[in-house]
């Protein structure tokens, strides 16, 4: 979606037609009109059965929007920022947040009675968290490109960043909360998230990637693995990096011969590193940096069971890895 203005600052309107087929199609811009600057979204009303993208974006959503509140719902800071007094979609997604666990929360409670609060939650966790919500913003609502970005952001890819995407999505939801309440937003949010409400239910180490990681590590013998945290970028668009290791090293259990470039063992050093992550907050970088440390540790397992295999178990004394308390990647037991 792109913004413009006329050079006296009034509100523009276009009205344009176009032959498609049979079917003629008309163009009104709907205008929001903000204390310092005022900026304008086309409206495509059809006429017969085309469809205008914005109209795709509000079937995908399965509601109705106003085109002011609509206009609010996509505008990220990025282009408040160059265009002062231009309201953005930060409120909003606030509310959808809120809207979202709610109906999310009621989803999982009432259709998985035997579950507990702590298994309820990591699953809840899973299919709200950035991941998910980008994913549903690229695949199911197509809404990159409706986003109102300044230039700096527009031209760094930020129409496909996944953390404006997710806020995107929770902007929608806190919008159509304001246009038609709690049972309007709980039907747009079955409609977007059901899908991956039903998914979270069969995942294994996925669900908590965190958790996983530190069963992973006591099954195996190994310490706690730690995060150190660094972040970057200015403050209203900071940057974390996780890096998850692990104190101690992999001890002599867990050590394979590694040889570094000139062919000598490798020394791994006291405090390994499993895996990097990085995200928009601590928690989401913590959990990019506990998958890939979660692989790492599930690698060395399977590598070290087939040194032992090879050697007639003269590879230490680690348990063996297809141990019932074993879960491959999928929350299955190997065996």
């Amino acid at each position: 979606m792109t913004s413009s203005s006329n050079t006296d600052g009034a509100p523009s309107q276009h009205h344009r037609s176009k032959h498609h087929g049979s079917s003629m199609r008309r163009v009104d811009t709907a205008t929001t009109v903000t204390p310092n600057t005022r900026h304008h979204v086309g409206v495509v009303r059809e006429e017969h059965d085309d469809q205008s993208p914005t109209q795709e974006l509000l079937d995908a959503l399965g509601t109705t929007i106003s085109p002011e509140l609509l206009v609010q719902a996509l505008t990220h800071r990025s282009f408040s920022h160059e265009h002062p007094g231009a309201p953005n979609y930060e409120r909003l997604e606030f509310l959808g947040d809120a809207v979202l666990e709610l109906v999310s929360t009621e989803t999982l409670f009432k259709a998985h009675p035997d579950m507990t609060e702590g298994q309820l939650a990591k699953m809840r966790a899973k299919a709200v968290s950035e991941e998910s919500l980008s994913a549903i913003a690229r695949d199911k609502l197509h809404v990159g490109r409706f986003i109102l970005l300044g230039h700096g952001e527009a031209e760094s890819g930020g129409a496909d960043k996944s953390s404006i995407l997710c806020d995107i999505v929770e902007s929608l939801i806190g919008a159509t909360f304001v246009e038609h309440g709690i049972d309007g937003a709980r039907e747009v949010v079955h409609r977007l998230v059901d899908d991956t409400l039903r998914e979270v239910a069969t995942e294994g180490p996925a669900l908590d990637w965190k958790t996983s990681l530190t069963v992973l590590a006591h099954h195996m013998g190994l310490a706690d693995p730690e995060y150190r945290m660094s972040v970057s970028g200015p403050e209203y668009a900071q940057r974390f990096t996780a890096r998850a290791i692990l104190p101690g090293g992999y001890g002599k259990r867990w050590t394979l011969p590694l040889h570094d470039e000139h062919g000598d063992i490798a020394d791994e050093g006291a405090d390994p590193l499993l895996g990097t992550g990085s995200g928009t907050s601590k928690r989401k970088a913590q959990l990019a940096a506990a998958k890939q440390a979660w692989h790492t540790l599930k690698q060395r397992e399977r590598d070290c069971a087939r040194m032992r295999s090879a050697t007639g178990g003269a590879a230490g004394n680690a348990p063996q890895s297809g141990s019932t308390h074993d879960p491959d990647e999928n929350g299955t037991n190997r065996g």
